[in-house]
């Protein structure tokens, strides 16, 4: 048997010791989020978490592990890790994020959070209640570079008007799907997916997106009920799919479309998005509509769409109606606004925002009835087109008109601004 020599034995010593002193090295770097708490193996061979939570906060523990992440073998260390940026706590043995954003979810979901990060529910959400508070200047960049002019603007005049109060139980609670994290990303995904569930099926519901996009000044949810694609899912539900995986989604899983479907879905080898803009033409939120830069690719989009269903005259047609309903209320709003802007002129009304009842008119015409009108004609809601839409920019319209005599009859001098509510200054 050959012997060892001294030498040898001696580089074999040096060699490990160098080994074991690297690797001490490179683990004193780690941050302490890795190093002084419990590993994920721990949390998933051990199931430290649910031992408390199911006796404490027992639905989040049912929830999770009815989860697709559960199934995964996703555990709680690998969401509420605090990642760069993020303030953390400690909690029982554990350093934790103090709250989770987007970020966390992008650690594994990075396409579908760059996605997002380019849509109008990030940045543009946020700044169309609050403006650029709130926002690093990275951040403003960023929304700007995606949305030019949307983000650096001032906060919203009728939440200034409402107050504090109103808007941040109010407007926020929608509008905080974009809401700026102090880590550099935009909102959180539980908004749609929910927070332990993180379910795909909860996304696809109908009422998950009407939880924002109700009521009259973006009435989508009421308008998709109303439509052909509401009644198939409402009476069909029950032969819907709505947890297919998304980027292996067919028709048989969804015999008719959600909103999910339309806007984000892959359906049947679409490419999938988490930009719900990404498929539209037309910014139809806006006062006067203009097209989107990319509306021509939006709409190419959208239309491939319709025609898992719908044969291509049909499309055209539908397109080309909505049209002229866009165009139509276009011309409508713009005649309201050019007689305020007259008036302006004229001497008649300043520039402060809600302090005479016309510009509450001039607001509603377009933000409340403009909108449904539009979103109508898109969406397939006659009634939304009509009754609650065109019949109320008339309406509005001649009270405008009526108003606008009265200022000039009384002249300059005559009408005196309103404080909130309808008290005279």
């Amino acid at each position: 048997m050959p012997s060892v020599s001294f030498k040898s034995v001696f580089i074999a010593v040096l060699l490990g010791t160098a080994i074991i002193v690297a690797a001490l090295l490179v683990n004193s770097r780690r941050p302490s989020v890795e190093t002084a708490q419990p590993s994920a193996d721990l949390v998933r061979a051990t199931g430290k978490c649910a031992e408390c939570h199911a006796r404490e906060t027992s639905a989040v523990v049912h929830q999770f592990e009815r989860s697709r992440h559960a199934a995964r073998g996703v555990n709680c260390l690998d969401c509420h890790k605090p990642l760069e940026g993020q303030q953390h706590m400690e909690h029982r043995g554990f350093t934790l994020a103090r709250s989770l954003t987007a970020k966390n979810c992008a650690q594994c979901h990075a396409t579908e959070y760059e996605q997002f990060e380019r849509s109008r529910h990030a940045a543009p959400s946020w700044a169309a209640v609050r403006g650029t508070q709130g926002f690093s200047p990275e951040q403003i960049d960023l929304g700007e570079r995606f949305h030019p002019g949307w983000i650096k603007r001032p906060p919203h005049s009728v939440g200034v008007l409402e107050g504090e109060v109103a808007t941040s139980s109010g407007c926020d609670a929608c509008h905080d799907i974009g809401k700026p994290n102090a880590d550099g990303s935009f909102g959180t995904c539980t908004e749609c997916h929910a927070r332990h569930s993180t379910s795909v099926a909860l996304a696809r519901e109908p009422r998950t997106c009407g939880q924002c996009h109700m009521g009259p000044d973006h009435s989508q949810i009421e308008i998709f009920e109303e439509s052909k694609h509401g009644v198939l899912f409402t009476a069909q539900r029950e032969h819907f799919n709505l947890n297919a995986n998304p980027k292996q989604l067919t028709t048989v899983d969804m015999p008719a479309p959600t909103c999910a479907t339309c806007h984000m879905s892959g359906l049947e080898g679409l490419k999938v998005t988490h930009n719900p803009g990404e498929r539209l033409a037309w910014y139809l939120f806006a006062p006067v509509s203009t097209r989107r830069p990319e509306g021509n690719s939006g709409e190419q989009q959208m239309k491939e769409v319709c025609l898992k269903c719908h044969a291509h005259t049909q499309v055209e047609n539908f397109y080309t109606a909505a049209e002229k309903v866009l165009q139509n209320t276009n011309e409508r709003v713009k005649g309201a606004q050019d007689v305020v802007a007259a008036l302006r002129k004229e001497g008649l009304l300043d520039d402060e925002p809600f302090n005479h009842p016309i510009k509450f008119v001039e607001f509603d015409l377009w933000h409340y009835f403009g909108r449904t009108a539009k979103h109508g004609a898109f969406m397939g809601g006659a009634d939304f087109v009509q009754w609650h839409g065109n019949y109320e920019l008339a309406r509005l319209r001649n009270e405008l008109d009526s108003m606008a005599e009265e200022l000039r009859a009384k002249g300059k001098g005559g009408s005196e601004p309103v404080t909130p509510g309808g008290a005279r200054q």
